[in-house]
């Protein structure tokens, strides 16, 4: 609709490159990929907003699209080759799913909302490349039977170190989450060389926790 693809070029002109997204491939799909069809009907009047938009519908637990600035600069982040496996971790109901793909060569997202995981791979069947396989499934435990993977990206945020999903990384691969294991709350850009992990922090940002990557709770007198 014109309507939407003026939202579209109003995101990715206002707020995508402000936030020194310079890979012109992650710019065309952004203006590529329809956002609203990954909102509720309820909320498609917002889906080009500066927002964290929960697109749950009422489920067990909040889950969300995170804000467009903030996905372009982790994809950025994650330096994407179209030679890559990539693996979405909690890819809610499948936008960045959807954009990363147009980028690798073949996409797994996990969900552990299964109908949300269903309506992922629905819309990204849909509108294509048809590289994507979404399953439903817990967000810590990631996706051993087609690990490992170049890359590994999470939609939300990590109070814990990850370590099952970092041992499902090639050598040389790259993880890019937004780790709250301290304030204040940074993407970082996990790296695998020579069996040891080196951390990148690489810019303050506030995403929504991923379930099952909480703090466990602490013991109280």
């Amino acid at each position: 609709m014109p309507a939407f693809s003026t939202a579209r070029q109003k995101m990715v002109d206002g707020q995508v490159r402000p936030s020194d997204v310079t890979d012109i491939r992650i710019i065309d799909a952004m203006l590529t990929v329809p956002r609203e069809l990954f909102v509720p009907l309820s909320q498609r009047s917002l889906a080009y907003l500066d927002l964290d938009l929960d697109v749950g519908e009422g489920g067990p637990v909040k889950r969300f699209l995170i804000k467009p600035a903030v996905t372009a600069k982790m994809i950025q982040a994650a330096e994407v080759k179209d030679t890559d496996e990539v693996l979405v971790v909690g890819c809610a109901s499948g936008y960045m799913a959807a954009l990363v793909a147009r980028l690798c060569r073949r996409l797994t997202a996990t969900e552990p909302d299964a109908s949300l995981a269903a309506k992922a791979q629905t819309i990204c069947a849909e509108i294509g490349p048809g590289n994507v396989t979404v399953k439903a499934a817990a967000v810590a435990g990631g996706d051993s039977a087609n690990a490992p993977f170049d890359v590994i990206i999470l939609n939300g945020a990590t109070e814990i170190i990850p370590e099952g999903l970092y041992r499902q990384l090639k050598e040389g691969g790259r993880l890019v989450g937004a780790f709250a294991t301290a304030r204040p709350q940074r993407v970082t850009v996990v790296t695998h060389s020579h069996d040891d992990f080196g951390h990148r922090a690489l810019f303050d940002a506030v995403l929504p926790v991923l379930p099952g990557l909480e703090r466990p709770p602490a013991f109280v007198f």
